[in-house]
């Protein structure tokens, strides 16, 4: 049920941003290929998995059908992003992926990650290499329990669950 739930909110949230982008950049729905309107239909039966899905999505965006404003010029002040990891997250054959599973984020953003999981989760900065490194590290995060880092350069960041190895993410600041 509840992740059957995580894939509800998942596509809310893609058709939320496709019929925005699209009252804000002028499409018909023959723009968009019959193929990834059945993806979208097939990951909501559980039947694609979430890569196959995003994938649909990122095929969009790259061929001009969505289309996201850029963000240049945006101030130096300090914005905030979340990051959820949620309930199911530490099942290794569950689809609980953390949410985003790639945060794009600009510098100077505090990120905050909150554990929705019914177990605890760490979060480890990594290197390229996969090894633990000492940018951002919490304590055990409880049910509902959350840590922050502000992200002041730019570079992709990868982190995971010491807990939880299989469970891995990246924030990539610009």
């Amino acid at each position: 049920m509840k992740q059957n739930s995580v894939k509800i909110s998942i596509l809310t949230t893609v058709f939320s941003i496709l019929l925005i982008s699209l009252t804000v950049n002028p499409a018909n729905a023959e723009s968009v290929p019959e193929w990834v309107k059945n993806n979208a239909l097939w990951y909501g039966q559980g039947d694609i998995s979430e890569t196959e899905f995003l994938n649909a999505i990122k095929f969009l965006i790259e061929n001009g059908v969505i289309v996201i404003e850029s963000t240049e010029g945006v101030s130096s002040e300090i914005k905030e992003a979340q990051i959820v990891i949620p309930n199911g997250n530490f099942d290794v054959s569950g689809s609980g992926f953390y949410l985003p599973l790639n945060l794009e984020i600009h510098t100077n953003t505090k990120v905050t990650w909150v554990n929705n999981d019914s177990v605890p989760h760490n979060i480890q900065s990594q290197d390229k290499f996969g090894s633990v490194i000492d940018l951002f590290n919490s304590a055990p995060l409880n049910t509902g329990d959350t840590f922050d880092f502000t992200f002041e350069e730019s570079g992709a960041y990868n982190y995971y669950c010491s807990f939880h190895p299989w469970r891995v993410g990246v924030v990539t600041t610009k």
